[in-house]
């Protein structure tokens, strides 16, 4: 891998201004002034952290990239800390006015309209930390997450995420993936409850459920339907509602 060029070199200017942080004050014309914000000191061009008024969003974090000219943003929730948003620019106006906007509590898909590279990863915050609101949540970013996938098995995979949201057995269970295969708990994060069996989906006609990953014991279908229909047979029938995890 070639060697990065001097950020001094790649980001005139930002070294202009000191650090990331600065230049960003000196973008939105010291609008943020008197926001707390960290750089870091031994590559202060290149990262910078903005804290937020509300207390269930984590700083946001912003990273220059070493070997081209780009930032990206990432926006995380303080409980769970799974990225609510992302994006990637090259355009710095466009990372101060995200960074504005998520200093300044706006809703998420405010932000992506003062910020069009913003990404958002499908999640909504629960300020109120329901479990079940949690679960909700969590299942509409695994959905839009599917949705966008261009791997070839991008369609299969998606298929096998919307016929386990269908079914409410699956439903009310809070959905994670671990190397793409679908698996299921009975608390939210960060204090995961594996129960169930484990859904993956090798392509448009081979579903796989089986119960320990990496198992090459596990039943084979050929629709994503068929499978989980099979991982609902093998559901305990006295589940408890979602917890919260932790």
């Amino acid at each position: 891998m070639p060697i990065p060029p001097d950020p001094a070199v790649l980001y005139p200017d930002i070294a202009i201004h000191g650090s990331l942080g600065a230049a960003l004050r000196a973008v939105t014309e010291d609008r943020l002034t008197s926001v707390p914000m960290a750089s870091s000191e031994s590559e202060p061009l290149t990262f910078a952290s903005i804290d937020c008024t509300l207390p269930y969003r984590n700083p946001l974090r912003i990273d220059a990239r070493l070997h081209e000219r780009r930032w990206s943003i990432r926006g995380t929730d303080s409980f769970q800390d799974l990225e609510l948003l992302d994006g990637r620019t090259d355009d710095l106006a466009q990372v101060a006015a995200a960074a504005r906007a998520w200093r300044d509590g706006e809703a998420l898909g405010d932000i992506r309209r003062a910020a069009p590279f913003v990404h958002l990863s499908g999640r909504f915050e629960v300020p109120d930390l329901d479990p079940a609101r949690l679960t909700e949540s969590e299942w509409h970013h695994l959905r839009t997450e599917a949705s966008e996938l261009e791997y070839p098995w991008g369609p299969a995979y998606q298929a096998l995420v919307e016929a386990a949201h269908a079914e409410p057995a699956l439903r009310r269970l809070y959905p994670f993936t671990s190397h793409w295969a679908l698996r299921f708990s009975t608390t939210t994060r960060p204090g995961i409850t594996v129960v169930g069996p484990i859904l993956t989906a090798h392509g448009v006609d081979r579903y796989t459920v089986s119960m320990a990953m990496a198992s090459g014991d596990g039943f084979q279908f050929s629709t994503a339907r068929e499978a989980v229909a099979a991982a609902v047979r093998q559901l305990a029938s006295d589940l408890a509602p979602v917890a919260l995890g932790g």
